[in-house]
C-alpha cells in the first residue's frame, strides 16, 4: 500500500510522515531536500534553475515509485510525484520561470513515468494557511528558504486547493492550522482516527 502526504512548503509533511511511520509501523520515504544539488541555487535564481530542480525531483520521485511498486510494505511518502507537476511545475510555468519548451519536455517525461506506475492508495493533504506556513518556515530556519516570498506560497496554496478539489483518488484533507500534532497527542490522535476510518472503516 502506498500513502502519500501532500502539502505546501512548511505544512509539516516530513514530521507527519515520521510520526505516522512510527505509529503504524509503515516504511517512510522522504523527499530529497537535504541532498538536492539544485535547491540553494533555485531559491537564488528561480527562473534559471527551475527546469533542473524539477527534473531532479521528478527522477527521484519516480525512483521512489518504482521501489514502492516492488515492495510488500506499507509505504508512506513525504510529497508525491503528482505535486511536482500539478503544483510546482505548473506554478513555475505560470510565473514565466519555465519556458514552453522545457515544460513540454518535462511533461513528456512525467506522462511516460506515470504510464508505468500508479497513484497513491490514499493521499493525505495537510491544508495550511500562508501565515501558518510562514511561521513554520521561520521556525525551522533553513537558509535557502529565507528568500521564499508570500506571493510564491500563496500561489502554491491556490494550486493545491484546485488540485485537491479535482483529485479523483482517495484523499483525506487535514485542516492543519489549529493542530500541533507533533506536541499534542490528542491532535495526532485526531489524524490517526481519520486515517483508520479511511483505510479500515473504523470510527
Amino acid at each position: 500500500m502506498h500513502i502519500g502526504i501532500a502539502g505546501n512548503i512548511g505544512c509539516g509533511k516530513t514530521t507527519l510522515t515520521r510520526m505516522l511511520s512510527e505509529h503504524y509501523g509503515w516504511t517512510p520515504k522522504y523527499e530529497s531536500v537535504t541532498y538536492n544539488p539544485y535547491l540553494e541555487d533555485y531559491y537564488k535564481d528561480i527562473q534559471r534553475w527551475s527546469y533542473n530542480l524539477e527534473t531532479y525531483f521528478l527522477a527521484q520521485r519516480f525512483q521512489d515509485l518504482l521501489e514502492i511498486a516492488n515492495s510488500d510494505d506499507v509505504i508512506i511518502q513525504d510529497r508525491t510525484i503528482l505535486e511536482g507537476v500539478h503544483i510546482f511545475v505548473a506554478n513555475n510555468k505560470a510565473m514565466g520561470n519555465l519556458s514552453e519548451r522545457d515544460f513540454d519536455t518535462y511533461m513528456q517525461l512525467f506522462n511516460l513515468m506515470m504510464s508505468m506506475v500508479k497513484e497513491p492508495d490514499l493521499l493525505i493533504y495537510l491544508k495550511s494557511s500562508v501565515p501558518t506556513l510562514v511561521s513554520q518556515i521561520q521556525k525551522r530556519g533553513r537558509e535557502y528558504e529565507k528568500g521564499i516570498s508570500i506571493e510564491y506560497l500563496s500561489n502554491l496554496n491556490d494550486r493545491y486547493e484546485e488540485w485537491i478539489a479535482a483529485y479523483k483518488g482517495k484523499v483525506l484533507v487535514i485542516e492543519a492550522d489549529d493542530l500541533d500534532f507533533e506536541h499534542i497527542p490528542e491532535d495526532f490522535a485526531s489524524i490517526t482516527d481519520k486515517i483508520d476510518a479511511q483505510l479500515y472503516g473504523l470510527f
